[in-house]
């Protein structure tokens, strides 16, 4: 990942590092289709009318046109969507007589935003999101289900370990409204900063721009200061004083979510009320996940309740959602070489050939083998046996195969491990590498390794 790229924000994999990014987007796939997400994916592209309603980023957004228009030409100008949720919200929208609601999805693509590119942040980046809409109303079951599922799905990665920050916009809003600031959105807005700009600057930001007290700012700034692992923020907000109704229901909503991740994700969620998620359209529970150690990378999972993201005439969606940011967790993990593919191509054979005229036959051979579940590679032409090998070698493949002497000879099959020099008799028939090698596995280095 450290190589220059031609194009800043917009990396590319070699082969090895795209194993480990399919093996990362194969154990999402599994572990969201175990949990009944079914797979979607949505146009590249959205009008700009779309994709702008939902927030003030037009300066990130990379707008599409045709380099040679037809003169005259009219249509919606149109732009590359910017993260999944707003095209989500459009197809709920457009397909919701064909969908059976609570809809469960998931949707692994690509998106795009021009930002200035950073570790952590690219120009051209691959989400994972899931999420479960209904169809005017949505239990709030399904929000404790979805951040089981995240940490499920992170857990079912090569990540070291991370912790998912989890809080209740009710929670917050009720507790400003009963210290008297109607802003609450603001007051949001303002905490969602306390990382980056410090306790200080938010309170001044609180004073200045929300016309709240010194104590009010400092209440504000004592409820985020808890964090737990269990359930004794709930005490330590009734202690701070502050009363409202709904105060008391998020309260009781991110005591659900912190009970079932006590018992079913174990060490991996807390409750930590400094989590606001600025963006107005979050209204109950809101979370973002951090590697432990890693906090500069910046979230790789967030997301949240929204009870109003999408609408069609009277009709509302509801829904609950996180993505995962896999470009994110990716770039940091192969550019510390934390995690690594065992070889870096799927090929565990190479067949050498004696003749050119045994290339047919070592075709036959290779089609017997895969037939198994055993990758395949046919040398093109008769080498000395040690430049085949030595082929095969640099390549990273394990097993070289030398044929028998002709087609009925199959005793005579020898496969040589190139790792430990060892060669044997083998079985076109029969012969397995062992599971090790079988496929190409995704290894997490520790730190002494690397």
């Amino acid at each position: 990942m450290s190589r220059t790229a031609s194009l800043s924000g917009f990396p590319e994999f070699l082969p090895q590092e795209r194993m480990v990014e399919l093996h990362f987007l194969d154990t999402l796939r599994r572990v969201f289709e175990l949990h009944g997400f079914a797979s979607i994916e949505t146009r590249a592209v959205e009008s700009v009318e779309q994709l702008l309603q939902k927030g003030e980023i037009d300066k990130e957004v990379y707008a599409v046109s045709r380099l040679q228009a037809e003169e005259g030409a009219a249509g919606p100008s149109l732009a590359l969507h910017f993260d999944l949720t707003v095209p989500f919200s459009r197809y709920v929208v457009e397909n919701a007589g064909h969908l059976n609601f609570p809809f469960r999805r998931y949707q692994i693509q690509k998106a795009w935003r021009g930002e200035r590119p950073q570790e952590g942040r690219a120009r051209e980046f691959t989400q994972a999101d899931i999420d479960v809409v209904g169809d005017g109303e949505l239990s709030f079951r399904y929000d404790v289900e979805l951040v089981l599922v995240a940490a499920k799905a992170l857990s079912a990665l090569p990540v070291p370990a991370f912790t998912m920050r989890v809080n209740n916009r009710k929670l917050a809003e009720g507790f400003y409204r009963g210290l008297g600031l109607g802003d609450t959105a603001g007051v949001l807005r303002s905490i969602d900063k306390l990382e980056k700009i410090g306790p200080e600057a938010v309170a001044k930001l609180l004073r200045e721009e929300l016309g709240a007290s010194q104590q009010q700012a400092e209440a504000a700034l004592k409820l985020a200061e808890i964090r737990t692992p269990d359930l004794s923020f709930v005490d330590r907000v009734r202690a701070l004083g502050v009363q409202d109704p709904l105060l008391d229901e998020g309260l009781e909503e991110l005591s659900q979510v912190l009970e079932a991740a006590m018992q079913q994700a174990p060490g991996k969620v807390v409750a930590d009320l400094s989590i606001a998620r600025g963006l107005d359209y979050y209204t109950g529970t809101v979370l973002e996940t951090m590697i432990d150690g890693e906090e500069s990378l910046g979230s790789i999972c967030s997301g949240g309740r929204y009870d109003a993201l999408a609408r069609k005439g009277n009709r509302v969606f509801p829904g609950v959602g996180l993505s995962i940011g896999l470009s994110r967790i990716l770039a940091r993990l192969i550019g510390q070489e934390s995690v690594r593919a065992s070889r870096p191509v799927p090929s565990a054979v190479y067949i050498a050939l004696n003749s050119d005229a045994d290339w047919g036959r070592a075709h036959q051979l290779a089609d017997q083998l895969r037939a198994r579940g055993i990758a395949v590679e046919v040398a093109v032409s008769a080498e000395k046996f040690g430049k085949q090998i030595k082929y095969a070698d640099r390549r990273g493949i394990p097993f070289v195969w030398f044929l028998g002497a002709d087609s009925a000879d199959q005793e005579s099959h020898e496969v040589k491990d190139l790792r430990s020099g060892e060669q044997v008799a083998a079985d076109p028939a029969t012969w397995l590498p062992p599971e090790a090698d079988l496929r190409v596995r995704i290894e997490a280095r520790s730190a002494e390794e690397g």
